[in-house]
């Protein structure tokens, strides 16, 4: 039986959006995240190394839960389906997207902005949300005025989260997680600087 959405959400704190742009550091920079504590790693279809990343971190990372985010189309989800992965990330919805990730039975983070898309969404019996782009669509403010009339819905909001707000939104009541990218920048995976991305990573995950 596959790990339901929220479980994976509820792993840890923040959930790691990478965008690998070489395949050789796929799984070190994966190592380095499960290393500090982050095993729900989202790799992002933004490149053209990122399926044959997500295979190799899936082979080669023991621990890592492997999901595939920027799933926008029928053609990016059998794609991820298809690389084995173990939870799907939108940064929006469309009906026949999410009909067909209902069909497959694969868990998805879906995206939504507005009280209006997590109502679609609730009518399809999906809960977890990711809400994106956070900081854009209103933060804090905005998930917090979602939670009164629709407290049913969580979220793992993601787009300009960061080590500055991040315990702002985890302490929302519809709040399980967030997403983000500040433990592994880019410029400490071009050098390699594995350890200071895992010493990051810890620090991540020990938000509350």
């Amino acid at each position: 039986m596959s790990t339901s959405i929220l479980e994976i959400m509820n792993t840890s704190p923040v959930i790691p959006v990478m965008v690998i742009n070489k395949l050789e550091q796929a799984v070190p920079l994966a190592n380095a995240l499960v290393e500090g504590g982050l095993k729900v790693l989202e790799i992002t279809l933004r490149t053209p190394v990122a399926l044959d990343a997500i295979k190799q971190i899936k082979d080669q990372v023991p621990g890592a839960i492997v999901g595939t985010g920027t799933v926008i189309n029928l053609e990016t989800l059998k794609q991820a389906v298809d690389v084995g992965s173990e939870f799907l990330v939108s940064p929006g919805v469309t009906d026949s997207l999410i009909d067909a990730v209902l069909k497959a039975r694969v868990p998805i983070l879906p995206g939504v902005a507005t009280p209006s898309e997590v109502l679609r969404l609730l009518e399809k019996g999906i809960t977890e949300m990711k809400f994106f782009p956070a900081e854009a669509a209103g933060g804090v403010a905005m998930l917090k005025s979602i939670g009164g009339p629709i407290p049913q819905a969580t979220f793992c909001p993601t787009g300009g989260v960061n080590p500055k707000n991040a315990n702002d939104y985890l302490a929302l009541k519809n709040v399980a997680c967030v997403g983000g990218s500040w433990m592994a920048p880019s410029d400490l995976v071009d050098a390699g600087n594995w350890s200071e991305i895992t010493r990051l990573a810890n620090e991540a995950a020990n938000l509350k």
